[in-house]
Formats: C-alpha cells, sequence, structure tokens
C-alpha cells in the first residue's frame, strides 16, 4: 500500500462494498400534463423515466366537465387527448419530461397528429405554474431556433384548467393490447416521423430510455432509466457501485492500469468525465485523475459514513456514484479522483469521433 495516498483505516473504509446509507430525500410529487395526439402512444415513454409514479390517459383544454371519450372524439367538447404525469421532482425534471414529450410528437403540425386529424388530437403543454410554463416556453423557443424542423413549432403551451380520466379501458393500452397498440404506432406513421425527426436511435421514443450513445452527446437529453432496466443494462457490479455506492476491489479492476489514450465516460448517461491525460498511478488500485474533464458533470458531496468525513463524487445528469475526492493528489491541481472502473466506460481516442465525443479531442490529445 502507498501510504502517502491512504491511510491503513481508509484502506480498510474503501476495501469493503459498503453501499449507501444516505436517507433518501423526502419525495416531492409534481404533475405535468401534455396533449400529445393518441393518447395510447403518449403513456409508454413516460412510465420508463425513473422518478414517473404515474400516467393517465384523459382529457384537457375543453369547457365540458366529465366528457367521454365518444363526446371528445365528436370534437364537440374542446379538450385535446392528453396526459397526466405525477412524478418525483426530485429524480426527474420538468424540464426532461418537457423533452420527452418533444420526441413522441410532430410539433409542426396544427391539424392534428399523424392519421389522426381533428383539433382534440392537437398537441399542446398546459403548465400548472409560472415555472412550468418558463420552461415550456424556453424549451419551445429552443427547439424552433435549432433548425431541426423546417417550418416553425406550433405546439400551444395553456394554462392548465382541469384533467379528466379517460375510460379504464383507454389506460395502458400498450400493455393490455401490446400487438394492437404496436401496429398503430407503425401505420399510423408516428413511428416513422420520430425515426427521420430524431433519429433511429431516439432513447426517449419507443425504447428504454438509455443514453444516446453514437450521436452527438447531448447532456440536457438524458432522462435516466428505470431501476428495473437499469438492473437489466448493468452488471451486478456496475449496479452495485453506481447506484447504491458500493466500491470494487482495488487493482483487480477494469482501468486501474489501462494507459490507452481516450475518454472515461459515466457507464449509464455517457456524460463525459476524466481524460486520460489526467490520469496518473496513485498507487491505490483504482483510477485515478487529477481533475475532472468537465466540472459541470460532477457533483461533490459530503460523506460521513463510518464516522469519517469524505468528499463523495457523482455525476450530475444520470447521479451515479464514482468513488470520492481527496487533497493529497500530484500538481498541477493537488487533487486525487479515485473512481470505481465499474462507474465508468472507456472510449478509445481513435473512436471518440464516431462516437458522439469529438468535442473532447483537445481533451485527451
Amino acid at each position: 500500500m502507498n501510504r502517502r495516498y491512504m491511510s491503513v483505516l481508509t484502506w480498510l473504509l474503501v476495501l469493503l462494498p459498503i453501499p449507501s446509507l444516505t436517507v433518501a430525500a423526502a419525495p416531492r410529487w409534481e404533475k405535468a400534463t401534455f396533449a400529445g395526439g393518441c393518447f395510447w402512444c403518449m403513456e409508454n415513454p413516460f412510465e420508463k423515466i425513473a422518478g414517473v409514479k404515474e400516467v393517465v390517459s384523459g382529457f384537457s383544454g375543453g369547457v365540458e366537465v366529465e366528457p367521454s371519450y365518444n363526446e371528445v372524439a365528436a370534437g364537440k367538447t374542446g379538450h385535446m387527448e392528453a396526459v397526466e404525469i405525477e412524478y418525483d421532482a426530485n429524480l426527474v425534471s420538468y424540464a426532461q419530461l418537457v423533452e420527452v414529450f418533444w420526441r413522441q410528437i410532430d410539433p409542426t403540425d396544427d391539424g392534428g397528429q399523424f392519421v389522426d386529424r381533428g383539433e382534440h388530437y392537437r398537441t399542446a403543454i398546459f403548465y400548472r405554474n409560472k415555472e412550468q410554463q418558463r420552461v415550456a416556453e424556453q424549451s419551445k423557443d429552443q427547439l424552433n431556433s435549432s433548425g431541426r424542423f423546417a417550418v416553425p413549432i406550433v405546439t400551444r403551451i395553456l394554462p392548465f384548467s382541469a384533467f379528466y380520466p379517460a375510460e379504464e379501458y383507454h389506460q395502458n393500452f400498450h400493455e393490455k393490447s401490446p400487438q394492437r397498440y404496436c401496429s398503430y404506432r407503425n401505420y399510423s406513421g408516428r413511428d416513422q416521423f420520430l425515426e427521420q425527426a430524431w433519429g433511429k436511435n431516439n432513447s426517449n421514443s419507443n425504447n428504454s430510455g438509455v443514453a444516446l450513445q453514437n450521436e452527438k452527446f447531448a447532456a440536457h437529453k438524458f432522462v435516466k432509466p428505470s431501476d428495473s432496466s437499469l438492473r437489466k443494462q448493468l452488471t451486478k457490479l456496475q449496479y452495485a457501485v453506481t447506484q447504491q455506492a458500493a466500491t470494487e476491489k482495488p487493482f483487480a479492476n477494469e482501468f486501474n492500469g489501462n494507459k490507452a489514450a481516450g475518454l472515461y465516460v459515466d457507464i449509464v448517461s455517457g456524460e463525459p468525465l476524466f481524460s486520460s491525460k489526467d490520469k496518473f498511478d496513485s498507487g491505490t488500485g483504482w483510477p485515478s485523475f487529477v481533475r475532472a474533464v468537465e466540472k459541470d458533470f460532477i457533483v461533490e458531496k459530503q460523506d460521513r459514513h463510518l464516522f469519517m468525513l469524505r468528499t463523495e463524487v457523482r455525476s450530475k445528469l444520470a447521479d451515479s456514484h464514482l468513488g470520492h475526492v481527496f487533497n493529497d493528489g500530484p500538481a498541477p491541481t493537488g487533487l486525487r479522483y479515485c473512481i470505481n472502473s465499474a462507474a465508468l466506460r472507456f472510449i478509445p481516442l481513435d473512436e471518440m469521433e464516431s462516437a458522439g465525443y469529438a468535442e473532447w479531442l483537445p481533451a485527451v490529445k
């Protein structure tokens, strides 16, 4: 053991895979309401998001109280088909939900959505407070100015008044009639449009919500997968480290001895974290770095486990436990980011551009 970097007590603490004992914050339940055409197609993408408690299909935007599906479909109520989402704002932000919403619809169509025509199939964001209004309008402006669509965005941003759940047979239709649901998505033209607009690997469309890995990395578009998806996506060790704050064994891990040039990114979200240029051999048995390649993607938290004060580091978007940072590193920073290999994915230098990380090439070369 290298005594310069680690006392005997510290060694014993970090050697054992100790799950985090941090008390989780109480849920902060909030609601969001979106109209995106056929509500059958709007439930599934939101239900996959970690932090979403429930998604209900129904109607909003009109004046009729307790309307039936047939009344709305006849175009007599002023309501639109919509979904109401109850979510924990500590786990997923309203801005993330708005981003998912854009990726389910054609925001340039004011006459309906795909094969479904009529005012009750138009798109809208129903804001419940000034902050939701600000976020929605800012997001719409950004999408308009992005150039992704050749014509203006016409999706309405309207004050929320009421939401009325649809009949029970409409709820969770993708689970009750999966074959009919998939056929409808395909034959309506929705899936084809979304693939053309957002790419074949549209992470927020009709799949698990895992971050894009073959397109240009865009931090604000990441939505953390559900716990069940993460358990399937990650190995047992990766899950234990990133989600339960466990610590892998020293020396016997993937990247401790890695000397190749490249970028280390979060195993869950793909957000860039460390450069091989800043990696050094600390003698501790874990990958060590003098700095983060993107400080904005690192969150520091006090760790008081086992009566010892340390500084935990986590990724900002995926909230993955990465390791700890110490003030006993070499020049020029004097820092030592002691990181678990299981929390990282390595992108070799010659693959960074094709993997969407060209922006960070100067930090690695």
